[in-house]
């Protein structure tokens, strides 16, 4: 491992500086050709993907198989933590059926075209397969944004839709429709027009998130 060279090479240089070292998971003999080109091929992969991938598919690979099954949401925050200010894409649920069907769904601040799914789609199928997490290969794996008619989950859902029109659905299931105007951590602003023409008023609400059951972004045609 790279931490095993630098020790090696710490040693070599500055022997009066350590008395003794070991090494855990590592030896002292040269990497084998195999382990060369798993070395290479994670240069190339973060050449053509960028860090932001290969965090995003190495990470789960750093626990054990029954770790990651029983608590996928620690990898998930661990994954946040990571990628926090290296890609504006970011994760909205994964949700694993009995079939292992797993479903991504992600979403980005700028808006997660279809290529940026591919990538990351073949980018974690790769590592699913290394990892043998299913050994007869017996799972699928989609990767998309959630759709349109989706409600919003996240805060930053909701700040990336700033100026959209939404609906809101309370928890009394009373509903409120305008343009989302703020978004604070408690709460968000809605913009709407009460009267017509000449008496026409533009109010603004603010709904605490803990009154709002749902909110599904409204579509112009």
């Amino acid at each position: 491992s790279m931490g095993g060279y630098i020790t090696l090479a710490f040693a070599e240089k500055y022997p009066k500086y350590l008395n003794s070292f070991g090494l855990f998971h590592s030896t002292a003999f040269a990497d084998s050709e195999e382990k060369k080109q798993v070395r290479t091929k994670a240069i190339d992969f973060i050449k053509e993907n960028n860090a932001y991938q290969f965090i995003k598919t190495s990470t789960p690979g750093l626990f054990a198989a029954a770790f990651t099954k029983n608590n996928p949401s620690s990898i998930e925050a661990l994954i946040e933590r990571l990628l926090l200010e290296t890609e504006d894409i970011f994760l909205v649920s994964v949700i694993v059926k009995p079939t292992n069907n797993i479903k991504v769904y992600l979403d980005a601040d700028a808006g997660l075209n279809i290529d940026k799914c591919v990538k990351i789609n073949r980018a974690m199928y790769r590592t699913i397969e290394e990892k043998g997490w299913y050994p007869d290969g017996n799972f699928s794996l989609e990767v998309s944004s959630p759709g349109i008619d989706e409600p919003l989950k996240l805060i930053r859902q909701y700040k990336k839709n700033m100026g959209r029109n939404v609906e809101v659905t309370m928890t009394d299931e009373s509903k409120q429709q305008g343009k989302l105007s703020a978004v604070t951590e408690n709460t968000i602003s809605i913009e709407y027009t009460e009267g017509k023409n000449k008496k026409a008023v533009l109010m603004t609400k603010e709904i605490p998130f803990d009154s709002i059951k749902q909110t599904i972004v409204l579509i112009s045609f």
